[in-house]
């Protein structure tokens, strides 16, 4: 793919998962990776298997739900590598036994679930736009991916605040791209659904959890990773260069039923 040898490229919870692997993809083509987690040692060791593997890398631990954080880490990949041409806006919080959060109905939720579930998954990605997309302007191009989720498409009975939160990544994708598409930045958003990963891993692995996950998928399965990141890939390559505020499902056919 085009566009993205020598591209500094943030992928925030680049420490596993999805993030992860779109950080080896983005390598693969020449990137520069800043991998920035909430787990400070995931970060770091996967910047430094990169490194070691000849891409210029920088792990960092940040929560993107605090926004001196979010500065500290834009201030970081400024400082270092002087330029910022790729955000993915990966990190969130979902389906997880060991998610401290409820996964519930608007009345079961506590409050204090529901703002941190929120602060993570929408306004999460907003802060790290609010300090980089004028720094993409000034460059005078840029590429913001946004990872959502098909419950931002379609209802998710059960999980009312990450429903929710994801919608509302959907809608600022679109309202981002229409205010910084004239200043050369283009913003998109995936919708994977059902992907093998540490945010899942105990549901799938339960008796019955990886057919009960892919039931209702044409393709019959979840996705891998690596499925889901090469499609952030494509979105902040050249060769999508004339692909602004799409908000694409990547999950086997789940929502053309």
């Amino acid at each position: 793919m085009t566009g993205l040898q020598g591209a500094v490229v943030i992928v925030t919870g680049g420490a596993s998962g999805q993030g992860l692997a779109a950080t080896r993809l983005f390598a693969e083509r020449g990137s520069t990776v800043v991998i920035a987690d909430w787990n400070r040692t995931g970060a770091e060791e996967a910047a430094a298997k990169l490194t070691a593997d000849g891409t210029p890398a920088l792990g960092i631990q940040v929560d993107v739900s605090d926004e001196a954080a979010v500065a500290a880490m834009v201030d970081a990949t400024m400082d270092r590598f002087g330029r910022i041409d790729v955000l993915f806006n990966n990190a969130g919080v979902g389906f997880s036994a060991r998610s401290r959060y409820a996964m519930a109905s608007v009345v079961d939720t506590p409050a204090e679930d529901w703002d941190a579930i929120l602060a993570i998954n929408l306004k999460g990605p907003a802060l790290c736009c609010k300090h980089v997309l004028p720094i993409m302007a000034t460059q005078g191009r840029g590429a913001v991916v946004n990872n959502a989720s098909i419950n931002g498409l379609v209802a998710m009975p059960g999980a009312d605040a990450y429903t929710a939160a994801k919608g509302g990544l959907v809608a600022l994708t679109r309202v981002l791209a229409a205010d910084w598409g004239p200043r050369g930045v283009r913003v998109n958003c995936i919708c994977p659904g059902g992907v093998d990963t540490p945010m899942i891993s105990e549901i799938l692995h339960a008796d019955g959890g990886r057919e009960a996950a892919a039931a209702g998928n044409p393709l019959g399965r979840v996705a891998r990773p690596d499925e889901i990141a090469s499609v952030a890939v494509f979105l902040a390559s050249d060769a999508a260069s004339y692909v602004n505020g799409v908000i694409l499902p990547v999950d086997g056919g789940h929502t053309a039923l």
